[in-house]
Parts: structure tokens; sequence; C-alpha cells
């Protein structure tokens, strides 16, 4: 083959494969307007691109196609020219040729590759067919183990996933489950902590991989920009790791592996960040995890789950509702019920009264008909004394006092707007109590209030809840002010837009620790409140400590701190014992001298 260079005006510096007398380059074949000579020449282009020369060229047409692919990933055409062959050829190349791969802007073209494939496979299953066909799966698999870095297995991960989630590829690639499913694992754990020690932690600008950061701010920005792209991807990285992972728990596919106790307490906090809020990270491969009986079993036996879907159940946090749904699954089925009861009882019990959540109709009826299976038969006494108690006041509360209130305003209608006005009055004489700081007092007014104040008035009962937890958190009951946030905002149309609540529960959130409830009920109530552009001081102090608290890297940051110190400490006294060993012999010649015995004077 014969090279030359082109004489376009296009900036980017072209090769031309000479074939017969015609030139033949990526560029210049998609500039051709004749369809039968583009069709030929990118054909021949993409055959041979592997063998390109000019590692530049060759890593701008790979970002090019990416592009291409990325704009119209259904567009049929290079999938049926060869990309995929010519995608996978590269990814072996960088693969075995490490003197290659390491030289120039090669090193750019097994990321590119494999974006190119996750691209073209995210939509068509025909394209994933002819992705398996052309034989990616195992560089795939080998560039998953980190052969090369974080960075491409980030878009690894994605491929998979895409060809994963298809009928037709799935089999393909569940021919290396037992490896994918491990390596999806490790990588959903840890990849924060790679990010952030290879990456974000090093500060000087020449101490990070130079095609990370070009990759990462397409070589504009400092390192503040790097850090937020890093920070996304890293994101993306553990994300697209736990769809993978889906796709195998969906088919119900290595329950078992996937359930490993250190692995679901790691899970519970995966929550994907406010960089990447439209996936549905831990949670979604919890809930199809859930769906199985076998999934149920493991997830019941972990404390630190069950205790992060109740958080989550009570949150404003877009998916709340699947936090509600696996606690729901797991009620339902007799063998995990007594497990979870226990704990999740006196958290779902506030949202009774809750009417739709996410195109979940009547959602507070189902969840109170759960809670209450078996209530009143001899299942029921194997509850424990304090869930027996919780559950008697809610058939009191709810079901018994629904029938008693609607038969009793049907009979006398003016009753409701009696009752009503005699609510009003206790609730004033609650506020003036409060006012003069008598916080029992008020609570006392404002139990009788929500004791008669009928159910079908619900802004007043919401408002009602509202005060109380006011009261609640000034005296420092934390739990008790959560949960009648909680109750207040299940009473909000729609769900969980009253401001006060969100702004009392973000403040008892903050109080226990919890960050991420806080941070999700403090944006909540910003968003909600009309602030004409300019957010209250509290409000933004309250969202940056959060922030500060839920970073994606912060649990890492803390921890190559602590073993900073620690290192910093062994040091030292390793440094005041070669200090004192001098002293110490010193001091033992001089005991050694008084034993003496006198004839040896």
């Amino acid at each position: 083959m014969d090279h030359f260079r082109c004489s376009s005006t296009n900036k980017m510096a072209r090769t031309h494969v000479v074939v017969g007398s015609r030139p033949c380059c990526f560029i210049c074949a998609m500039e051709e307007k004749d369809p039968c000579v583009r069709k030929a020449w990118l054909e021949l282009s993409l055959r041979d691109l592997h063998m390109t020369r000019d590692d530049t060229e060759l890593a701008l047409t790979l970002s090019f196609i990416w592009r291409y692919a990325m704009a119209d990933p259904e567009n049929p055409e290079f999938p049926s020219l060869g990309v995929f062959e010519c995608m996978t050829r590269l990814m072996k190349k960088g693969l075995e040729d490490v003197e290659w791969v390491m030289t120039g802007q090669n090193v750019y073209v097994p990321y590119y590759a494999v974006h190119i494939i996750g691209s073209y496979t995210m939509k068509k299953p025909e394209f994933a067919v002819k992705a398996v066909e052309s034989g990616v799966i195992a560089p795939l698999l080998e560039l998953m183990t980190g052969k090369m870095s974080w960075v491409e297995q980030r878009v690894v991960v994605r491929a998979l996933g895409h060809l994963a989630s298809y009928e037709r590829t799935f089999e393909a690639v569940a021919a290396y489950e037992n490896e994918v499913v491990r390596l999806a694992m490790e990588i959903a754990t840890t990849c924060v902590d790679v990010v952030y020690e290879e990456f974000v932690s090093v500060q000087a600008k020449e101490g990070r991989v130079r095609y990370h950061c070009d990759l990462l701010t397409r070589g504009l920005g400092g390192l503040e920009m790097e850090d937020q792209k890093a920070e996304e991807w890293a994101s993306q990285l553990q994300c697209w790791s736990l769809h993978l992972l889906n796709c195998f728990a969906y088919k119900q596919r290595s329950i078992s592996l996937i359930c490993n106790k250190k692995f679901l307490k790691e899970l519970s906090q995966m929550w994907g960040g406010l960089v990447n809020h439209t996936s549905r990270a831990g949670i979604g491969l919890i809930r199809i995890l859930c769906y199985s009986k076998q999934g149920r079993a493991h997830v019941s036996g972990s404390r630190e789950m069950i205790l992060s879907l109740c958080n989550l159940s009570r949150s404003s946090d877009d998916w709340q509702y699947m936090g509600i749904d696996c606690l729901l699954l797991l009620l339902k089925d007799q063998e995990t019920r007594y497990k979870v009861i226990e704990m999740s009882l006196f958290y779902i019990v506030d949202l009774v009264e809750v009417k739709a959540l996410n195109v979940r109709p009547n959602l507070g009826d189902r969840i109170t008909k759960v809670l209450l299976m078996h209530y009143n038969t001899k299942k029921g006494c194997l509850y424990t004394q304090k869930v027996q108690k919780a559950l008697k006041e809610l058939w009191r509360n709810k079901v018994e006092r629904r029938k008693r209130e609607k038969k009793m305003m049907s009979e006398n209608q003016e009753l409701l707007a009696e009752t009503s006005v005699v609510v009003n009055l206790i609730k004033q004489q609650a506020n003036q109590l409060l006012c003069v700081g008598n916080l029992e007092g008020a609570i006392r007014c404002y139990n009788e209030a929500i004791g008669i104040c009928p159910l079908k008035l619900r802004r007043k009962r919401m408002n009602l809840y509202s005060d109380r937890a006011d009261c609640y958190l000034l005296l420092g009951d934390v739990d008790a002010a959560i949960s009648d946030c909680t109750r207040a905002l299940c009473l909000a149309e729609p769900v969980n837009s009253h401001g006060k609540s969100l702004w009392t529960r973000s403040r008892a959130y903050d109080i226990k620790g919890l960050s991420r409830e806080s941070l999700m009920d403090c944006i909540m109530f910003v968003n909600g409140r009309c602030f004409r552009g300019k957010i209250p001081y509290y409000a933004a102090q309250m969202i940056s400590k959060q922030m500060e608290a839920t970073w994606l890297f912060e649990k890492a940051r803390a921890a190559k701190l602590s073993r900073l110190m620690l290192k910093e400490k062994n040091h030292l006294t390793g440094l005041s014992m070669i200090a004192e060993e001098p002293e110490k012999k010193k001091k033992e010649g001089m005991v050694m001298e008084r034993k003496k015995p006198d004839h040896l004077h």
C-alpha cells in the first residue's frame, strides 16, 4: 500500500490508502457523495484501520466514529460495514502489544474502541448480536480486569451492560458469568477508592495520567474541572457495574454470589450521588433481589440493608418508592416478615396516610394491609409486645377510626364543620403554650387535636403534625420529629411538598448524622419555595454542609487521611523508641553496676 498526504483543506491531517487509482481514508470516505463509493471506501478504511501507522490520525478517527455513534446510535451504516470487527481488532492489538499501545496517541485507542461498541449497542439488539458475533466479549472482559485502568473499565461495564440487557445476547455474556459477576462486584465496591487514590488525591498536575486528564475534560479546564468529571465518571463506573449485576439478578442468576454479606453492606450505601442522580444505583439492584425468594432471604439477614431501606422510605429521595417496594416485598414473604417487621414497622407506619407515590395509587392503604397481615390470627401472637402494641394502634387509628368517622359524617353532615372548629381552638391553645415555652403542654394539645381531627381533613392534619414535630425537635426528641414530619409530608398535595416539614426533617436528619436524607429534604425545601432566586443563608449553609458530607469521595478521603495519620504516628513512635534506646541501656548499666557483688568492684 502506498501512502501520501491529502491536499484537502480539512484541519485534520489525513493519510490515504491507494485503492486502484483512487485514494481512500476515513475522513475522505465520509465526505464522498457517491453512496456506492462511500460504502466501499468506508468498509476498506474500517478493515485496515488497525494497520494505520499515524497514531494521532488513528485516535482522531476513533474519536470521530464515537461522536458519530453517540449522535445517531441507531444508524446501521457503520455496523453493517464491519465497525465491530474493526474495534475488536483494535482492542486485541492494544491488549497484546504493550509497546504499541503506549506509543503516542495509541493509548486512547482501547478506550474509544470500547466506547464505540457501547454506543452502538445501547438501543438496538440487532447491533448487539453483530457485536457478539464479531468477538467483542473476550477483549472486553480482559479490559474489565483492569489491565489498563479504571477509565477503560468505565466504558467496558457500560458496553457489557448493554449486551447483557438483551435476550439475544445475554447468554453470550453469561458464558463468563462467574467472572463477570465477580469483577462487577469488585469494581462497584472499590472503584470510588481507586479513582480517588489514583487521580483525585493527586493534586500535582504532572502527577496525573495525561490521557486521563485529556479524556475527562477534552484538554480544557484545570484541576477543579478534572475533579468534577472524575467524580461523575466514578459514579458512572459504579452505577454501570451495578446495572451489569442487575442483568443477572433479573434472571435470578448468581443471586448467592451477589448476596455476599460484605457486598450487601456496601451496596446499601451506593446511591450514585448528586452527579448521577438519574441512576437507580444500589436501590435498583436491591429491589431486583427482593423480587426473588432467595434474594429476600439474604437481604432480610442484613441489618444495614434494612436500616438503609427504612431511611430511604422516609425521605424525599427520587427513589423513595423503591425503598417502600422492597420493604413491602419483605413483609409479604412469610419467611422474611418476622425478621424485618421489628425494625421496619416503626418507619413505614408513618406512611399509611399517603395517597399516591410515583404512579402507585392508594399506597397508604396497601402499606396498612401488609402491616396488618395476620393481625387477628394466631400468627399475630408471634410478634413481640412492642410490635403488637404498634399494630393495635394502627388498627384503631386507621381502620376502625375510618369506619367510625365515615358512619358519623354520613349521619350528621354538620359534625365535620363543628369538629373542625374545635380542632382550631385546641390548635390555638397549643400555639400559645408554644410561644411561652411550654413545649410539653403544647404537645398534649396537639395530641388532642390530632386525635379528634377527622381523617378527611388532610391539610389540617398535616399542619398539626408539622407543628408537633417542631415541639419534639425543640425537646431533642429527633426520632419523634422525623416521624411527625413524615406523616405531614404524606398528607401534603403533592407528597413531600410541605416546606415547613421538609426543613424541620432536614434539621432532624442532620442531628442524627443522616446527611443524604437531610440533603434531599433541604433541596426539596429550596426547590419548593419561592425565594426569588436567592436561597436563604440557613438553607444554603445546610446544603453546603451535607454536600460536603455526601461527597462521593468523602469516605475514601477520610480513610486515606486516617492511614496517613497512623503512619505519621508510627513514624514518631519509632523515632521515640530509637531516642529512648541509649538512655534505656544506660539505666540498665547503672542498675547492673549497683547489683555487682563487692568483691567484683
